[in-house]
């Protein structure tokens, strides 16, 4: 990865961290004084980092040089919505800083100190303030923008006047040359990149290209963002995701007659703390967030993320082609495409589509019928390669999608012919009982159904 230490181990105690190469220490300033850069374009998204390990992380950093006077280089390219920390922890990490008690046993070397003896009086919490804020002689913030002189104006009542003086604003990376070596800087290319861009703008050049960043690695435990084979091998060869399976079993267990089960939302942030949870192989409980739509979500959103979609690049333009199929054949040529999938990602839809009839089944309760499913997940098992789906497409990759569960036991049943698949193991012995079981079960319970949204393929249904 760029930007990463190449002798950086896997037991680096901040490891999750440190692999982003977010902080660098880089040389010395003109005067001697060591450089610590910050970089907000290695920043990945809030889900997949614990801020409050980046804070830690910051101060085993300065730990190791603050002792001497030090110098932060900070880029402030790269930081948007996606990767931004909250204003409340910049707010709590300025007074973590402010607050926290000092190594107690340096305390005798710094009142020693000739340049401190007339401050000897200094209380102890005030030794940790001394050293992250006396000891910065320099704070220069690189490619600044309007958010970061909005943020400085919010923070300013928290800051004292002498730091406030210390901080130093540079539009192009040519200002650095005055005050640094500048050659021992680690600038990463998004940053050298952005910065040619806004000087050719500056001069009325034609700016360069814009290069898309090499890909990070993830970290062994990560569960989003990354490849079926990446889970797969991370697992000891298991074929289901664990994402996958534990909300699955959840919802199973808990949530199969929640009405409109995927069609509500959660709260964006709770959503990215599962995700970061998951990403660091730490356990998730769902009973502890009280909202049976949340593991819904996280399950929409597992699948959403991956590299490629379930269904694959591949098979897009022969979805497409299912409206042109005459409807009493749309069973066999969704058996004919799924022929095309990977092993294990057929595995991965078998079990999937497997819990959505379920989920089906249940819809005189949850509202949530075949047509209802594919309207939510159609898109999130199928996309281009290049760009989004279109309008015109949506109809096809819903219609495939609502076969798929409408006619899960024809489409992944005994193979009716040489080379077609059947039901992945673990389904043969337990599959969801037939269709037609659901009806004295409906009647048993004295309820009336609902009227339900008509389906598209409710002629293609009449016909099989």
């Amino acid at each position: 990865m760029a930007g990463q230490d190449p002798a950086l181990s896997t037991s680096h105690p901040f490891y999750d961290v440190a692999r982003h190469g977010i902080l660098q220490v880089a040389g010395d300033d003109r005067f001697g004084r060591r450089v610590v850069t910050f970089s907000c374009c290695r920043m990945p998204p809030s889900h997949e980092l614990d801020h409050q390990r980046l804070l830690e992380y910051l101060k085993y950093t300065l730990d190791q040089y603050v002792e001497n006077d030090y110098t932060i280089v900070y880029f402030h390219y790269g930081l948007n919505s996606r990767n931004k920390p909250s204003l409340g922890w910049l707010q709590s990490a300025y007074k973590e800083f402010d607050r926290k008690d000092g190594d107690l046993t340096m305390w005798p070397r710094l009142v020693s100190n000739s340049r401190l003896k007339r401050s000897s009086h200094l209380s102890l919490p005030k030794y940790w303030d001394y050293r992250y804020k006396k000891n910065l002689k320099a704070l220069y913030v690189v490619h600044p923008t309007s958010f970061i002189k909005v943020l400085w104006n919010i923070l300013k009542p928290l800051i004292s006047h002498k730091f406030g003086k210390k901080v130093i604003y540079f539009n192009y990376l040519s200002e650095l040359h005055e005050h640094l070596k500048y050659d021992q800087l680690v600038i990463p290319p998004e940053v050298l990149r952005y910065d040619e861009k806004l000087q050719s703008l500056h001069e009325g050049r034609t700016p360069p290209p814009t290069k898309t960043p090499p890909p990070r690695p993830p970290l062994p435990t990560q569960q989003f963002g990354v490849s079926l084979q990446y889970l797969k091998d991370k697992n000891q060869g298991e074929l289901i995701p664990p994402v996958l399976r534990f909300t699955v079993t959840y919802l199973r267990e808990k949530g199969l007659r929640t009405e409109g089960l995927f069609r509500r939302s959660a709260s964006a942030q709770t959503v990215r703390e599962i995700q970061r949870l998951y990403n660091q192989g730490k356990p998730v409980n769902f009973d502890d967030y009280g909202d049976i739509h949340i593991p819904a979500v996280i399950l929409k959103t597992f699948l959403r993320e991956l590299p490629q979609p379930l269904l694959t690049f591949q098979a897009y333009e022969q979805i497409l082609g299912i409206t042109c199929v005459e409807s009493s054949l749309r069973v066999t040529r969704c058996r004919q495409i799924l022929r095309s999938l990977p092993d294990h990602n057929y595995v991965v839809l078998c079990y999937l589509m497997g819990f959505l009839h379920a989920v089906s089944r249940e819809s005189i309760f949850n509202k949530m019928n075949s047509s209802n499913l594919a309207c939510v997940f159609g898109l999130n098992l199928i996309w281009p390669s290049q760009g989004v789906s279109s309008l015109s497409a949506l109809v096809p990759l819903n219609m495939f999608t609502e076969l798929l569960i409408e006619y899960y036991e024809k489409i992944f049943s005994t193979p009716e012919a040489p080379g077609e698949r059947g039901l992945a193991p673990w389904e043969q012995g337990s599959r969801a009982a037939p269709l037609q079981e659901a009806v004295p079960r409906t009647q048993a319970t004295g309820l009336t159904k609902p009227t339900l949204p008509p389906s598209p393929l409710m002629a293609a249904r009449r016909r099989l």
